[in-house]
């Protein structure tokens, strides 16, 4: 897939020449390529959904035994391909990705390119699993919020470092961000006043997020020490936007430094900034608008988190429980 894809016109499904069955061949085909533009220049779609679902395309194309051309490819090749994924013990959720992807991508060729027929049209998608989110407690945030500026300093960082970790995690926390939201931020996006942060969510949407007042004075405490005054947020130490790997790696590095027994990605501490305001008496919906949620039964599962703690909380202080 070409780094910037380019818009097509609608055209005819090809009959040309079968791909070669199992093929290894991972670039994307005409078709798909069609498909991926259409997602990028209509749909808004994210560079991760971009890469996900090409992938998801190309895996089934180049591992399916009966693949020949996508116009053949029937009902049974799909259920197939996904009990073979599950046989293979694929996480339910890799399955439901590229089940979407599928889907997705029969209906763009009904509708643009003329093909009779979505073969997943009456196949149902395997049903996700309920795996409660993994969730820190209050204290152990603390301990982790603490660590930046507490720890000794790494020599191969630059002086502002310790400032710029610190208003990373402090603000993952405080507002709920995506990891690729925190990273897209720019200093115009923050309001010194308010606390009221503009984010690009997904499909490029925008909404408002908030700062509390400790992210907000770790916040203004980097940005004089490292001198952001415009442009990207969060800086690499070569002072280029810090990418969403550098993101995962400086969550570790603290992690590692910590006493939290779990493995926490920055996905997790999104979990613990919901499930805790549901915890001390937010509504759903306020939840759901600062997350980002298009459907407000995504949020809802930190309901069941914050019912679940309720009860462990119960079990462990009733004498009679």
């Amino acid at each position: 897939m070409s780094k910037i894809l380019r818009k097509r016109t609608a055209s005819p499904l090809p009959t040309g020449t079968p791909a070669s069955p199992a093929s290894t061949d991972s670039r994307p085909d005409a078709l798909e390529e069609a498909f991926l533009d259409f997602l990028s220049a209509e749909r808004n779609a994210s560079p991760r959904t971009l890469i996900n679902y090409g992938h998801a395309l190309g895996r089934f194309r180049g591992q399916w035994q009966g693949f020949r051309s996508w116009p053949e490819v029937t009902a049974d090749d799909l259920r197939g391909w996904m009990f073979r994924m599950m046989k293979a013990e694929a996480g339910r959720a890799t399955v439901r990705l590229h089940f979407s992807a599928l889907r997705s991508f029969f209906r763009f060729l009904q509708r643009r390119h003329g093909l009779a027929a979505n073969p997943l049209e009456d196949v149902r998608m395997p049903k996700a699993e309920r795996k409660l989110p993994v969730v820190l407690t209050l204290a152990q945030l603390e301990e982790l919020l603490a660590l930046p500026l507490t720890l000794p300093k790494d020599q191969q960082a630059p002086a502002w470092g310790p400032a710029r970790d610190a208003a990373i995690l402090e603000t993952f926390y405080s507002s709920g961000l995506r990891r690729q939201e925190l990273v897209d931020l720019n200093a115009e996006d923050i309001d010194p006043v308010s606390g009221v942060i503009r984010v690009r969510g997904k499909g490029r949407k925008e909404r408002l997020c908030m700062l509390g007042s400790h992210a907000m004075t770790a916040l203004q405490r980097y940005r004089h020490e490292a001198g952001v005054h415009s442009g990207p947020l969060f800086l690499s130490k070569v002072r280029r936007r810090i990418s969403p790997q550098a993101v995962a790696a400086i969550l570790e590095k603290y992690l590692r430094a910590s006493s939290i027994p779990l493995r926490i990605t920055p996905h997790k501490l999104r979990h613990s900034f919901a499930t805790h305001l549901l915890d001390n008496g937010a509504d759903l919906r306020s939840v759901q608008e600062l997350l980002g949620h298009a459907s407000l039964a995504t949020t809802q599962i930190y309901t069941h988190v914050s019912t679940e703690r309720m009860k462990q909380a119960y079990r462990s202080a009733h004498p009679r429980a």
